[in-house]
This record gives structure tokens, C-alpha cells and sequence, in this order.
């Protein structure tokens, strides 16, 4: 009640006193500026997407689980791990009431984004282990990764920019072992991983529109999206190998 009580008022503050001296910073829960429609779509976005990531990493789980204890397997758990929790702790963040504790579950959701990245890359590059490259690019995409993560934790809210730098940067890291990915992957897994690639990469444009109506919802969806192309990629592998 009180934290709802402080939360209201300085939404109050914010949108109808310009007495803040230049360059104050609030908490970013104090200004959640989308109505009841917005909202409502994006909680639809993210049901669905929660829905098909259950869905689908239990095909993957029964699909790996036929070839027993492997690194593939490995792999495919530590990619359904990343896939959850990501979507997971977005709905909770995006859909919680305005609060302190929306604000301290956005260090989570940020977090998560750098942890699933590093997840997504962890089947393709333990593919084919013929070469150090694919292995000693994967550890370095995890250790900017865990980086990235205890960054958010700590600095939430600051270095936004060079946040989503990271976040680019980590999403196309994995071009240094292209070489070795061709050779290792299926060819459809290649092409999705690009396009889901292209396809968040597309996303930050609407990500940075924040005046733009059903922004968050739009974003999500492009985030759904470049997901989903990722998973297809991961079950071609799976089912190839």
C-alpha cells in the first residue's frame, strides 16, 4: 500500500511539475506512461510468448532427452533455461504494478537479456568442437555477458547506451566463428539465425521510438519474433544431429 501510495505521487510530480532541477534522475518506474490498451496488448504479446516457449522447449526436451546425456543436450537445456527466464522475468517486470519493486525488477529483465544471448549462442557454437575458435568465442560471449548482467544489477537505469551497444555487440560476436558455423550447421539453421539476428536488430528502432503508440508491445513482438527464428534454428540442429 505504501509503496503504491509513493509510486502514485511521483507519477503525480512528474507529469505536472517541472520544478526538477536539470538532470535529476528518477527511478524509471516513475514514469511507466502507458495506458490500459497499451498494456493489455503487451500482456498479450508476452502470454503468447511465455505459451510458446513452454510449448516448445518441451519438444526440445523430449527430443534430446531420446539421445540421453550429451553436450547437445547440454547445450539445449542451457538455451531452454535462457529462453524461460528471459520471458519469464519480462512479463513479470512489463506487467507488475508501478512500484519500487517494478524498479528492481527491471535489473532482473535487463540482465536476463545479456544471460539469454549468451544461451542462444550455446547450441550452435558447441556444435561442432573440431576447432578451438567456436568454444573460445562462446566463453568470451558469456564472460561480456555475465559482464553485461552484473552491470545491470548494479548501475540499472545508467549507461543505457552503452547497454545497448552490448546488447548489438553480443548479437553479432558470433560472425568471428561464421566460418566454422558453416561448416558445423545445417544450412535453413544458418539463414534463421541471420534473420533472427536482422529481425532484433530491426526491433531496437522501435525499442528507441518511445513516443511511438504500443511501443513496448511492438517492441516485444520483434523480440518474439527474432526468438522464434532462433528456436527453429536450435530444433534444425537438434533434429540434424
Amino acid at each position: 500500500m505504501a509503496d503504491d501510495i509513493v509510486g502514485r505521487v511521483l507519477m503525480l510530480v512528474v507529469r505536472r511539475t517541472s520544478s526538477f532541477p536539470p538532470g535529476t534522475s528518477l527511478p524509471a518506474w516513475s514514469t511507466w506512461d502507458y495506458d490500459r490498451a497499451e498494456l493489455l496488448v503487451d500482456g498479450i504479446v508476452h502470454a503468447c510468448g511465455l505459451a510458446g516457449a513452454v510449448v516448445g522447449t518441451a519438444v526440445l526436451g523430449a527430443l534430446v532427452s531420446q539421445a540421453g546425456v550429451s553436450l547437445t543436450s547440454a547445450s539445449v537445456v542451457v538455451y531452454a533455461a535462457g529462453l524461460l527466464a528471459m520471458l519469464g522475468l519480462s512479463a513479470v517486470y512489463n506487467l507488475c504494478p508501478v512500484s519500487p519493486v517494478k524498479w528492481m525488477l527491471r535489473r532482473f529483465d535487463q540482465s536476463a537479456i545479456y544471460l539469454f544471448i549468451a544461451a542462444s549462442y550455446t547450441p550452435f557454437l558447441t556444435h561442432s568442437v573440431a576447432s578451438a575458435i567456436p568454444i573460445v568465442t562462446l566463453s568470451l560471449i558469456w564472460a561480456l555477458a555475465i559482464a553485461g548482467a552484473v552491470l545491470k544489477m548494479l548501475l540499472c537505469g545508467r549507461l543505457e547506451r552503452f547497454s545497448l551497444g552490448l546488447y548489438l555487440l553480443l548479437g553479432w560476436i558470433g560472425l568471428v566463428a561464421y566460418r566454422y558455423e558453416i561448416m558445423a550447421l545445417p544450412q535453413l539453421a544458418l539463414w534463421l539465425i541471420v534473420l533472427g539476428g536482422l529481425i532484433y536488430s530491426a526491433g531496437v528502432i522501435v525499442y528507441l521510438w518511445q513516443s511511438l503508440r504500443f511501443q513496448n508491445a511492438i517492441w516485444h513482438g520483434f523480440v518474439l519474433v527474432g526468438a522464434s527464428c532462433h528456436y527453429a534454428a536450435v530444433l534444425t540442429c537438434v533434429q540434424a544431429a
